[in-house]
């Protein structure tokens, strides 16, 4: 059997190739089909499967109880295609078989049809697919609601377009009784209210048409508080007078009033489009509504935004239900706001000898006289260099001529009573993480451009090739409309690479408009001038100076660094009422930025003004006030507060540091470094932190000693959270050390003390080091060392100081600090066996984690979690938290994490017996850190793993010659969890050699020199099992228990060397480290 139908627009309905109905028995596996029958073909997430099937009660397991619930899916349907992943599950079938997909379809093709009577019977055959209200064996869910208002949404709306269609037809008397019953289920829908007015109407029942009126407007006042609809009043007062509209004309036209039948044909000077109108459906209609429910209606936005095109796409479709006309005015080429009167009435086509005049007329007399008994619509174009003159002329034909309206484009408001706003936005962009041509094509922005450049080009497509060089293209030009034609214009002669790489020149590259444009239209850069030259000096000011922030600023940055200390508000609110900056809420300040365009052409002012280095200067100030003032607040509980603060800003610490870099300002470039690296290591941002910390200590010039030492010191700390190489970690140490001479005024000081101890003299000065933290007066100071002095005790006795730790982090509030000390304590429990318990503490720290932003921490504990999960039998769990990482990962500088995360990908593919993924995710982990310098615990590591792979494949020759390598690295290096893992496998050797006894005495070095077998991985427990098989229970044990305290009674470096001999034993080979002769 296979399934080839499912129905959801009613009861669920599935049906097999022959036509017989099958049975999906059970609420929550009809539930399931539902949800992936919602989006055949793409991948539903489990966390979503899970909360739409059982809501707010999960099941314990609740993953594991949806893979069951999958394969009884499939057992009922054994022909449906479920497929899993490893983040969901997706049905794999054409969204045909969906009668909602097919609906949706059908209804789209109809209206493409341009025939009414096409169009009513392809509508027709697309509601015939209903067969009762949609998702009905979900009603009571409420996760179902938003997708069953969609659906009754789109069917009604399909409902009112065929009957729209038919009342053209001419059919609105055989229309009445459906539109009596629609209305009285939906009574406060005006569109259907219409039809049924038009169709009573049509069917010689005015006067049932009137009372259906009053119904409605009793039913709106009651209900809503509102009045009918321009549109609905309109037809009613149409009726009443006996002035229907034609059956062919749509009543959904928002006008003031029909055309009386003897008025003559209407009138208006617009001219068709010579390109095609792209996008903005949504904007026209809404422009349409609003010049049907106001009497002034003002397109504002930036030049080139494309309000003019906007508001001639609305105006020519009201031009035939305007009785005298929609009117362009065009006021570019006015010069004097005193010309304007006269603009209008050529516009209007009326000389002024038809209106004999006084001497005491003048033109905006006459144009009243005109206009005065008339019922038309103005529009008026590009009123931003006339605005006061517009405004004034508005305000009096609106107040004098009561059947005039105005559609008014501006780069600000005219700024009267009763006008209604309309921004014109940038075109739809794609997100910063591109996608293929499809994709992009949905987006407005890219569809212009492609359309555009087709044009100049032909043949042009975008293709998965170049989709991001489109998309980027798009971007750096913020979806402005008039730009991305410029740029389509290049494309004749350019390849997409070759524009995308040139536009930081974009205005010298953007210069090819065309010949019958305006000249502001005709260039990028004369768009700009065009706005520019309206602004007073002191708004030219602020917005040139404003440029040099990445991404605008609040209003208190911009008085610090745009007026010299003095409030630039009011220019601030000027410059967005003119368009040419945006305000955006970030939950602070509002903060105003401008668009790239915009910026790029304020730099060019600043540089022409000369006061590029002066504001500068006074933008890096602003900065490192702020990082310094947030820097002690980011290790107590009102952290979060300040990396929100810090987050607006991120990008300016960037563009502040390099530009001190660029300039030689040493000590102002490594003190922001050092503000701001506590902020790069709590945020996400590690990598970036280090980028830049070692750009400004490599600047030339003079530095505050102690400035200089924490930066180095700060980049220990980063190189060692993560897989830095260990030598230039200690040239940092050791620099930081040199420098501060003694000084441990803040916290990376204090912290890299010991570090310093610990690489010059080893653990007993290291112990010595931290220990002198349990006293210091900084609680936070005083939890991290005593996390730093845990490594250094028996493994048995690590778990008191280390919830102690765990309690002093929480008693400060700091949740980095909370999720490190969960994070510590889990490795602890995971280690010794107790992996639920772990669980649960490396769930509680990635919490904490993520409040912060420490992505870089966070993948790894959930990589971890993934481990764990797998080893208690959670595979779905295990699979969910890996693709959770991963997708957390995609967006990380941080190589370190994203190879960390291989490495346990690979482990768990090798534990499940993927031996050619676990391989990939190796290969894929040493690509990551092959161009850079990393510790040579990694590389032991991966050795380690390909050890496992290669004995996993019989292959024992490449599975000791990669154990050497890993236990030589291991031996020299000393950490525990690398030295346990690479005994471990020397044990597995030993096993696969027989030689048994062997195995029992490097089982015992593991406990001697790593602190016990790691439970939290698969493979120290089978082979501590092959050992106890292999020599039988007793003898393994006294074996092992007599190799333990044999080891236990040498010092740590015979101890070493003694186990280093048996490897080489077993292994027949060398086992080297690398400092002497080893590979890493």
């Amino acid at each position: 059997m296979r399934p080839v139908r499912i129905g959801i627009l009613g009861p669920l309905e599935v049906r097999a190739d022959d036509d017989s109905p099958v049975y999906v028995a059970g609420a929550r596996l009809r539930t399931l089909l539902i949800m992936l029958a919602l989006a055949p073909g793409r991948l539903v997430p489990i966390a979503q499967l899970i909360d739409g099937i059982w809501g707010d009660e999960p099941p314990a397991g609740a993953a594991n109880a949806l893979q069951a619930l999958v394969s009884r899916l499939r057992r009922a349907l054994p022909g449906l295609a479920v497929e899993s992943h490893p983040s969901g599950y997706r049905l794999a079938l054409d969204p045909d078989v969906v009668d909602a997909g097919r609906f949706e379809r059908a209804a789209a093709a109809a209206h493409a049809e341009g025939d009414d009577a096409a169009t009513e019977d392809g509508l027709r055959a697309a509601l015939a697919l209903w067969r009762g209200p949609a998702l009905l064996d979900v009603t009571e869910s409420e996760y179902f609601a938003p997708a069953r208002a969609r659906l009754e949404e789109l069917r009604l709306t399909a409902t009112e377009d065929r009957v729209e269609a038919a009342l053209r037809l001419g059919r609105g008397a055989e229309l009445t009784t459906e539109l009596t019953t629609l209305v009285a289920e939906y009574p406060l829908r005006e569109r259907l209210v219409g039809q049924l007015l038009r169709a009573l109407a049509a069917a010689g029942r005015p006067a049932a048409a009137l009372a259906a009126y009053e119904r409605t407007r009793e039913a709106l006042a009651d209900e809503l508080g509102t009045d009918p609809s321009a549109e609905l009043a309109a037809l009613h007062t149409a009726i009443l007078r006996g002035e229907l509209p034609p059956a062919e004309e749509p009543a959904s036209v928002p006008v003031p009033a029909p055309a009386p039948a003897d008025r003559p044909a209407p009138r208006t000077n617009l001219r068709a489009g010579l390109t095609s109108f792209v996008g903005r459906d949504a904007d026209v209609a809404q422009v349409r509504a609003l010049v049907g429910e106001y009497r002034l209606t003002t397109l504002t936005g930036p030049g080139g935004s494309g309000k003019t095109r906007l508001a001639g796409e609305a105006s020519r479709g009201l031009v035939e239900a305007t009785p005298d006309g929609v009117w362009l005015v065009e006021l570019a080429p006015v010069g004097s706001g005193a010309d304007l009167p006269a603009a209008v009435l050529s516009a209007l086509d009326l000389r002024d000898q038809m209106f004999p005049a006084s001497a005491d007329d003048n033109t905006a007399d006459r144009l009243v006289a005109v206009l005065r008994s008339r019922t038309a619509l103005l529009v008026l174009d590009n009123c931003e260099h006339v605005i006061d003159a517009a405004a004034g002329l508005a305000e009096r034909l609106l107040g004098e001529c009561p059947g005039l309206r105005v559609l008014a484009t501006s780069r600000e408001p005219l700024g009267i009573t009763g006008e209604a706003v309309w921004p014109v936005e940038p075109l739809a962009l794609p997100p910063e993480h591109d996608g293929a041509a499809g994709d992009l094509l949905s987006f407005d922005a890219i569809r212009l451009l492609a359309d555009r450049a087709r044009a100049a080009r032909p043949g042009f497509t975008v293709t998965d090739a170049d989709a991001p060089a489109v998309a980027r293209i798009c971007r750096a030009l913020d979806g402005m409309p008039l730009a991305i034609e410029l740029a389509a214009a290049r494309l004749r002669t350019m390849t997409v690479e070759q524009l995308a790489a040139r536009l930081d020149d974009r205005f010298r590259l953007l210069t090819g408009g065309s010949r019958t444009a305006l000249p502001r239209h005709q260039t990028l850069r004369a768009v700009v001038d065009w706005s520019w030259g309206l602004l007073p000096e002191r708004e030219r000011a602020v917005l040139r100076r404003l440029a040099v922030f990445a991404h605008g600023a609040t209003a208190e940055a911009a008085a610090r660094v745009c007026g010299d200390g003095a409030d630039v508000l009011d220019e601030l609110v000027a410059l967005s009422d003119k368009s040419l900056l945006t305000v955006h809420d970030d939950g602070d300040a509002p903060r105003y930025a401008m668009l790239e365009t915009i910026k790029a052409y304020g730099l060019e002012r600043l540089d022409d003004a000369g006061e590029r280095d002066t504001v500068r200067r006074a933008h890096l100030g602003y900065v490192t006030d702020l990082v310094e003032r947030a820097e002690p607040h980011l290790r107590r509980a009102e952290q979060l507060e300040w990396l929100r603060r810090l987050g607006a800003v991120h990008d300016d610490i960037a563009v502040a540091l390099r530009g001190a870099v660029a300039a030689g300002d040493a000590g102002a470039a490594v003190r922001l470094a050092t503000g701001a690296m506590w902020y790069w290591w709590l945020s996400g941002h590690r990598a970036e932190g280090s980028e830049l910390t070692t750009e400004a200590l490599a600047v030339p010039g003079e530095v505050d000693d102690t400035v200089r030492a924490t930066a180095y010191a700060g980049l220990a700390m980063i190189a060692t959270a993560g897989l830095g190489d260990e030598r230039e970690v200690k040239a940092w140490v050791e620099e930081a050390e040199r420098l501060c001479g003694g000084n441990r005024s803040n916290a990376l000081l204090r912290m890299v003390g010991g570090l310093a101890d610990f690489m010059r003299y080893g653990d007993d000065l290291f112990a010595a080091s931290m220990a002198k933290l349990l006293d210091d007066e900084d609680p936070w100071i005083r939890a991290l060392g005593r996390l730093n002095h845990v490594r250094l005790l028996p493994f048995g006795e690590r778990r008191a100081p280390c919830e102690l730790a765990l309690a002093e982090f929480r008693g400060t509030g700091e949740r980095w600090g909370i999720s490190f000390a969960l994070t510590t304590l889990a490795d602890l429990l995971a280690r010794q066996g107790d992996l639920a318990a772990a669980l649960g503490h490396y769930e509680e720290a990635a919490v904490a984690a993520g409040a912060v932003g420490t992505t870089e921490d966070l993948v790894f504990m959930r990589g971890k979690e993934a481990q764990l999960r797998w080893l208690l039998g959670d595979a779905d769990g295990s699979a969910a938290a890996l693709a959770w990482a991963e997708q957390e990962a995609a967006g990380l500088a941080w190589p370190d994490s994203v190879a960390g995360l291989a490495l346990y990908g690979s482990d768990l593919a090798r534990w499940a017996g993927d031996l050619g993924a676990a391989r990939s995710e190796l290969d894929r982990a040493e690509a990551l850190l092959a161009t850079i310098s990393v510790h040579p615990l990694f590389w032991a590591m991966v050795h380690d793993s390909r050890g496992h792979l290669a004995a996993g494949e019989g292959d024992l020759a490449t599975a000791g010659s990669e154990r050497a390598a890993a236990a030589g690295l291991a031996l020299t290096i000393g950490d525990e969890e690398v030295l346990g893992r690479a005994l471990v496998g020397l044990v597995d050797h030993a096993l696969r050699l027989d030689r048994p006894t062997d195995a029992a005495r490097l089982l015992a070095a593991t406990t001697v020199l790593a602190g016990g077998l790691d439970r939290s991985r698969a493979e120290p427990g089978a082979v501590e099992a092959a050992v106890r098989a292999a020599l039988g229970d007793e003898a393994a044990a006294e074996l092992t228990a007599a190799a333990e305290r044999e080891l236990a009674a040498l010092d740590a470096t015979t101890a070493t060397s003694r186990v280093r001999e048996l490897a080489v034993s077993v292994l027949g080979r060398e086992v080297s480290g690398p400092e002497d002769g080893g590979t890493a």
